[in-house]
């Protein structure tokens, strides 16, 4: 087992690894108490070697296997690859060029929603996964046998998974249904939260402009605190407390007392200084400049019968392509559907469009009906007679 601990031996790797078409990738990290998730390994593997990088026991530079990433030549093979890239992108500013999700593509290949890693190497390959080590400390040295073995089965088994699953996408002709959620997990973007859009995370509990105002302040802060300090937003705010604080507003250090998510004494911590200063700033806004509560356009509800009607029709088209129905549309996807038919999502775009969406409008408007067959749930044109 190749464990490499020099900046010289990842080099060499990476330049043996340019030579194949491809690279799996896994990572194993910590983050239950940090912002930012702490790089712990780094697995990797091509069809002749596999190897294990430790970011943590030398002061080993990763440039080679970023160099690597950036190699469009080469394919990344990930499973379920966001936290790991949200990994490599905090670390380098840029994503795996290349990469591959094996758990995306295994969706649209009839293997189910969201596999995960053990069910879909036992499905393909017949092997048993030992998950016992999945949640050890992998901060801590040394690091045992097993974690190890664990550690490169991660990558040494998706080699096959990858092929197959490859072999799949060609007899499928599928690899347009998969592009464009491939080209998302690859933009920087997608993996960095700006302080200004951190409220854009939190289910809105505000009705009124200036409070609005207010939590957009606070989860801004919070954001902010969080990523100085290197700590769980929870540590710094819990969302409750950001909500409570948006509402009433507290002015003075007393009130805060009347709080039910602080402790008693908070109001004469630093950190409520800053909170009242913010609460100042929101109160000293215009009524023109504070900004609209995001509302969804009037229309039927998501939740009555149009939208029961969709649902059916996915797991309808699901069932009949062989794909897991998040991969089609979600059911946020669905609810902005009842309520615009120009909504913004998946699915009114693309082969999504094609296999669901136009049949979706088509259903809300009434040129579309679903009928029940010895084979299941189908859509069924309406003609003209019929809406005589």
């Amino acid at each position: 087992m190749h464990i490499i601990t020099t900046t010289s031996e990842l080099a060499q790797f990476c330049q043996r690894a340019t030579k194949h078409p491809f690279v799996t990738v896994d990572t194993e990290f910590l983050r239950e108490t940090t912002y930012w998730p702490k790089l712990c390994l780094v697995q990797m593997a091509t069809p002749e070697e596999a190897v294990i990088v430790d970011p943590i026991e030398t002061d080993i530079d990763l440039a080679p296997m970023f160099e690597l990433f950036a190699n469009e030549e080469v394919v990344k093979v990930f499973h379920a690859a966001k936290q790991d890239v949200e990994i490599f992108v905090n670390l380098s500013g840029e994503a795996p060029k290349s990469l591959f999700d094996t758990q995306v593509a295994a969706a649209v290949c009839g293997f189910g929603d969201s596999i995960s890693y053990d069910n879909m190497v036992r499905q393909i390959t017949g092997a048993q996964v030992d998950k016992s080590s999945r949640f050890t400390n992998w901060s801590h040295r040394p690091l045992t046998d097993k974690q190890l073995h664990y550690a490169l089965g991660d990558v040494t088994h998706l080699r096959d998974c990858y092929l197959h699953i490859v072999e799949e996408l060609d007899k499928r002709d599928r690899w347009d249904w998969i592009n464009d959620e491939m080209k998302a997990l690859m933009q920087p973007d997608n993996y960095i939260v700006l302080p200004e859009n951190a409220w854009k995370r939190m289910k809105m509990k505000v009705n009124r402009p200036r409070d609005f105002a207010l939590l957009k302040m606070l989860a801004e802060w919070r954001e902010e605190k969080a990523q100085q300090q290197n700590v769980p937003r929870g540590r710094v705010l819990k969302d409750e407390a950001l909500f409570e604080l948006s509402q009433q507003q507290p002015t003075n250090p007393k009130a805060f007392d009347r709080l039910r998510a602080f402790s008693k004494g908070f109001g004469r911590s630093s950190t409520a200084a800053e909170l009242i200063k913010l609460v100042d700033a929101a109160k000293q806004l215009d009524k023109a400049d504070l900004p609209k509560i995001p509302r969804k356009p009037n229309g039927p509800s998501p939740k009555g019968p149009i939208g029961d009607l969709l649902r059916v029709l996915l797991k309808s088209v699901s069932e009949q392509e062989g794909v897991a129905p998040r991969i089609i549309a979600t059911s946020d996807d669905i609810d902005s559907i009842v309520l615009d038919d120009d909504a913004d999502v998946p699915a009114l775009k693309g082969w999504r469009a094609e296999v669901f969406g136009g049949k979706a409008l088509a259903i809300k408007h009434g040129k579309m009906a679903l009928g029940a067959t010895k084979s299941g749930v189908v859509p069924v044109e309406v003609t003209l007679e019929d809406t005589d």
